[in-house]
């Protein structure tokens, strides 16, 4: 579970960065209510991987699998005390640095199963602080692998608010699922990514709902297929990432016919 864990957590973190930013327009575009910007996509698009910043913290807990396994036990060190169960633990930070991230700080409560290709947990945060973030809510994810077909995926449920240091809140809710494949012998692989979630910011709410699977390569740091569906203010507007080819453009489509391409 160890290695899977932490390979989730690296490209989970790599494929939930994408940064859209508007490019070019044409005329006929919705007002400013009901128009999407690329600052709007990227909320949207970055919520996982900010709330994915309190997953990584956790990530030191899990190399523990003695701890974990034993039943009950304690593990204790300069900045955390972890109680062990059979189903998971309870963990509460004060002022450590767990894998490379800002200082982090109060409760966090796991409750987990395994199997042999397979492993599900859910993380109940509660005045969860990374750096200046304070996390509440919970993240519940299901994975598994295939090694014969050297794939694997997993599916986050987020139902999550994140307050920054000016108070600004961006709350999450909904589910994703990422799934990646490997070819060894080639050195390559693919990425994909599903779901529907919601997004609440800056006093607007924003329904994402992926159509068409997003797609790409591994060699390629673009999403290269498929399109979703942002809801703002009651207005669908399709986001088309392309047919395919490894490029930096995707194109935003209006139910009044008018569109804007954004690079990536």
């Amino acid at each position: 579970m160890n290695g899977l864990t932490k390979k989730i957590y690296t490209i989970a973190l790599l494929s939930a960065s994408l940064f859209l930013a508007q490019s070019c327009s044409e005329d006929n575009k919705p007002n400013a209510d009901q128009e999407l910007t690329g600052t709007e996509l990227r909320t949207i698009m970055e919520t996982d991987d900010i709330s994915s910043v309190a997953d990584n913290a956790l990530a030191e807990l899990f190399t523990d699998d003695a701890a974990a396994k034993s039943g009950s036990s304690a593990k204790t060190n300069d900045c955390y005390v972890a109680e062990y169960t059979e189903t998971g633990f309870v963990a509460t930070f004060n002022n450590c640095v767990l894998n490379g991230t800002d200082n982090v700080n109060g409760t966090v409560t796991v409750t987990y199963e395994v199997g042999e290709q397979s492993a599900s947990f859910t993380a109940t945060y509660t005045d969860f602080y990374v750096g200046t973030l304070k996390i509440n809510g919970t993240r519940s994810f299901e994975m598994n692998g295939n090694m014969e077909a050297s794939s694997f995926s997993f599916t986050v449920t987020s139902n999550m608010s994140v307050e920054f240091e000016d108070e600004s809140v961006i709350s999450e809710s909904g589910t994703k699922t990422f799934g990646f494949t490997f070819d060894e012998e080639l050195q390559s692989g693919s990425f994909s990514l599903a779901g529907e979630w919601t997004v609440t910011a800056d006093g607007q709410t924003y329904a994402v709902a992926i159509t068409d699977t997003l797609e790409g390569s591994l060699t390629c740091e673009n999403i290269t297929s498929g399109s979703m569906i942002v809801t703002k203010n009651g207005l669908d507007i399709v986001v088309d990432f392309g047919d395919g080819e490894c490029d930096d453009t995707a194109t935003l489509i209006y139910p009044n016919g008018a569109s804007e391409e954004i690079t990536l």
